[in-house]
């Protein structure tokens, strides 16, 4: 009997998260067009992890499926092999979810939710969180190149909040499914604003405690094949509570894949270069306490992997500049650096808006022959009165909307 009335007070809560709180997802289907002015879908999540992922999966049962077919479809175009037998393949060659299981037992739960309430395979859905770690798995198969995503950092000052902000490029396949999920605060873990794709957990976050991440791939450093995803970790910091607690946590796992974090915390800002084997701080040389900015290649962590170990050489000794990493990179550094102190949250959105090298932008446009384009752009202010602003798709033709947190 305590069990059917725990299933009917569940089945109670769903139904009025999904006819309250779901804000209608009225997108385009993968359209090219994504019109300036157009608001991201919000979705709320409340409960356990498992209830969460149930009523991400029921809400966009029909966006997931679509983007699941595409995104089948461009593994199989990119790697002419059958998608369903390179997902079997990746899984069977990783072993991430021990580690899971103990650091973030309650995503698991919420991937486990989105399967159920989406009705798309266990695997599949588990595979498509893994978005960094099958990039590595292909890179080692050498039939994948991945460079995406400029990152900015800015602790405050008495002339400004601390700001962090990217923009992040993902694939194609992904276009029109961009959305923003809502987790209200509870006594177990803090409100929550996090921006993503229809079906995955997290691309990058920010919780009502002023903490936020942002995050950019570093390809050419040792990953691990059962360490901690990427998207589990950022899930992990944005349910603390603290700065100290969110650091202490992302120093101590092992970390499986590459990965450059921009972790801000209230009126600070730190950036980490992690790999397999080191976590290193980065600050940019030259610049001023607190402005942080970063592309897609390594700086200070020389945990390489050895077919990388060449051009990481180069990079490291000014030899190369013209790779796309290097140039959004020095792109970063004219337009937010030399700022100082006029550093404002318009200058941090005019350098993700810009285009100053055609081919190499900061800001990608989304083209139907492209790999890569800005899947959207945000900017989280964590001090003073905190703020998440998003925009669906290019910032260039797409107005940042802004949330704020209930406390």
């Amino acid at each position: 009997m305590k069990l059917i009335r725990q299933y009917l007070s569940f089945q109670i809560l769903l139904f009025g998260i999904s006819s309250l709180c779901y804000n209608g997802f009225s997108q385009s289907k993968g359209d090219l067009g994504l019109p300036a002015g157009k608001k991201i879908p919000v979705i709320e999540l409340r409960g356990n992890g498992y209830e969460r992922g149930f009523q991400h999966g029921k809400q966009l049962k029909n966006e997931i499926a679509e983007v699941f077919e595409k995104w089948k479809k461009n593994i199989a175009l990119n790697t002419h092999t059958y998608a369903d037998s390179l997902i079997a393949k990746f899984l069977r060659s990783t072993n991430f979810e021990p580690a899971i299981k103990k650091w973030t037992p309650e995503i698991l739960d919420e991937v486990k939710g989105i399967s159920d309430g989406s009705g798309q395979k266990y695997n599949d859905v588990y595979a498509f969180q893994l978005v960094d770690e099958f990039w590595v798995y292909l890179d080692r198969l050498k039939n994948i190149d991945k460079s995406h995503c400029s990152g900015i950092g800015i602790s405050s000052t008495k002339n400004h909040p601390a700001y962090i902000a990217q923009n992040m490029d993902l694939e194609n396949f992904m276009n029109g499914y961009q959305i923003l999920l809502h987790i209200p605060g509870t006594k177990t873990g803090p409100e929550q604003y996090i921006f993503t794709c229809a079906g995955f957990i997290v691309t990058t976050g920010m919780n009502e405690n002023g903490i936020g991440v942002c995050v950019n791939t570093l390809m050419e450093l040792e990953a691990s094949q059962d360490g901690l995803p990427v998207a589990f970790i950022i899930r992990a910091i944005l349910n603390k509570h603290n700065g100290n607690e969110a650091l202490a946590f992302f120093k101590t796992v092992k970390h499986a894949s590459g990965q450059n974090y921009i972790i801000g915390i209230q009126d600070s800002v730190y950036d980490f270069e992690a790999s397999a084997n080191q976590i290193v701080r980065f600050h940019p040389e030259g610049e001023p306490a607190g402005i942080i900015y970063h592309t897609n290649h390594a700086l200070v962590n020389h945990d390489v992997k050895s077919w990388y170990y060449e051009y990481h050489k180069k990079v490291l000794s000014g030899e190369t500049k013209n790779m796309n990493s290097e140039i959004r990179f020095e792109a970063l550094e004219k337009k937010v650096a030399k700022s100082g102190k006029e550093t404002s949250s318009e200058i941090i959105k005019a350098a993700l808006k810009s285009k100053d090298n055609e081919e190499n932008p900061i800001c990608r446009t989304y083209k139907e022959e492209g790999a890569i384009f800005t899947f959207g752009s945000v900017l989280y202010t964590l001090t003073g009165k905190h703020s998440v602003q998003v925009t669906y798709g290019p910032p260039d033709i797409s107005d940042y909307q802004e949330y704020f947190f209930t406390k």
